[in-house]
């Protein structure tokens, strides 16, 4: 059973991962179109089982309200880039352009998240407190996963 802080990391190294290929394929190609709709769907199944598992957790403790706020901010812009980039043709010289933008602003997201909101929550968070979670997270993200797509459908439409 993986802790909370193990699960959310081995996401981030796949997503590190997958930056990489997309950055090093061919502008339109198969390689790139697959590498993005796994990032896509993985980071935002991710990003809400973070926000309802750890997130949640760390918002009740006094002193981890700002950093859950801060990355929850984050996680917000970082879809918008997402939703944008879906939209566009991904053979254009923009779509490359803004993907280094959403790549840049991601990294630093999960690297601050790494260092900084995961010292912050081992402080404030007992080990007893949030024992389990880390399969709490996986078993949401899973159900999350099922979820993008309508989540995004009734996004549109507001």
């Amino acid at each position: 059973m993986p802790s909370i802080y193990d699960a959310i990391k081995k996401d981030h190294d796949d997503h590190r991962a997958l930056l990489e290929t997309i950055s090093g394929s061919e502008s339109g190609s198969e390689a790139r179109r697959t590498a993005w709709e796994k990032f896509y769907y993985d980071v935002k199944s991710h990003a809400a089982a973070e926000e309802e598992t750890f997130y949640s957790k760390l918002i009740s403790k006094t002193w981890g309200q700002d950093s859950a706020r801060h990355s929850v901010h984050e996680h917000q812009q970082l879809d918008d880039l997402m939703e944008e980039l879906n939209e566009m043709d991904m053979g254009a010289p923009q779509w490359i352009e803004k993907f280094k933008t959403l790549r840049h602003d991601y990294e630093h997201h999960i690297d601050e998240e790494e260092d900084e909101v995961f010292t912050r929550a081992r402080e404030v968070i007992e080990e007893k407190e949030i024992e389990g979670y880390g399969t709490r997270f996986l078993e949401r993200k899973k159900e999350e996963r099922k979820l993008v797509d309508e989540k995004r459908e009734d996004s549109l439409e507001d």
